[in-house]
């Protein structure tokens, strides 16, 4: 059974000088047709030495379906391969973040931004056709500040179907169950998207090494609720950046010791979380 993916793998993981030139052309062409001079929202892809990526989740961008006006824009964080010149050949306005970091990327993306909602984008993640148009239903609900969806892995030689689904099907139950009372902690970045107008009041943190997007999140909920979506249809599907090449089993024995540390968590609110020694960025 083919997958709504299957044509932009054929890419993924494969240097730029490797892409057939007419799926570059007719990817720029059709995210030129995509950008509006009044975007309701804007879809910002950052990209760090990304060049075996990018063109795949550009590509999936250009053949999406929304029934609303959206802006396409990159930031390049100071990318040391080809990163750029992809940027540069899609025709999306692109920016170049020096200070390293997915905290900093995003913070540029967000300054640039023309729309009303933001939404995150990872260059090495592939986003279904009606993801944006799904998220955007859910944010323009009265009292929404910001929405997550959840996310799938390729299936490789190393993890198959059943083993994915297995995973997934458990995370996803404890994300959702999670979200009740601590929705800021359901949320991963490659799959939210939130109220700019929000946003630009709560700065990124760019004082820590992962978790920005969390801390937004929790920064937003005063503004209204974190919508938490579980919609086949709005699922993207990325690579094994958090996992790496263990075993789905080995990672779900992992992600469930880590969870269990204080798992009553779950069964209250808070608006503040200490942050661990090991997360804070090193003053130089």
């Amino acid at each position: 059974m083919s997958n709504w993916y299957d044509k932009y793998l054929t890419i993924y993981g494969k240097p730029f000088s490797e892409v057939p030139e007419s799926i570059i052309e007719e990817t720029r062409m059709r995210l030129a047709a995509l950008q509006s001079d009044e975007p309701i929202a804007s879809i910002v892809v950052i990209g760090y030495n990304e060049e075996t990526h990018l063109q795949a989740c550009l590509w999936a961008i250009s053949e999406i379906k929304c029934k609303y006006p959206v802006e396409i824009i990159g930031v390049d964080n100071d990318s040391s391969d080809r990163t750029a010149e992809i940027y540069q050949r899609s025709g999306i306005p692109y920016y170049t973040e020096y200070q390293h970091s997915c905290g900093y990327a995003r913070r540029c993306g967000l300054e640039h931004a023309r729309g009303r909602f933001y939404f995150d984008v990872d260059s090495d993640t592939l986003y279904p056709p009606h993801y944006y148009e799904i998220m955007l239903n859910h944010l323009l609900r009265p009292g929404v500040s910001c929405a997550s969806a959840t996310w799938s892995y390729f299936p490789d030689a190393n993890h198959s179907r059943l083993s994915l689904r297995l995973f997934e099907m458990a995370r996803d139950l404890f994300l959702w169950v999670q979200h009740f009372k601590r929705p800021e902690l359901s949320v991963r970045g490659l799959v939210f998207a939130y109220n700019a107008d929000y946003g630009r009041k709560e700065p990124y943190r760019v004082d820590i090494i992962r978790g920005e997007d969390g801390s937004m999140a929790l920064a937003l909920k005063k503004y209204g609720k974190i919508v938490f979506v579980r919609d086949r249809r709005c699922k993207a599907v990325t690579g094994y950046g958090t996992i790496g090449q263990q075993s789905m089993w080995q990672s779900f024995v992992n992600h469930v010791k880590i969870q269990a540390r204080g798992i009553t968590r779950i069964f209250s609110s808070t608006d503040h979380y200490e942050d661990a020694p090991e997360n804070l960025v090193k003053k130089k």
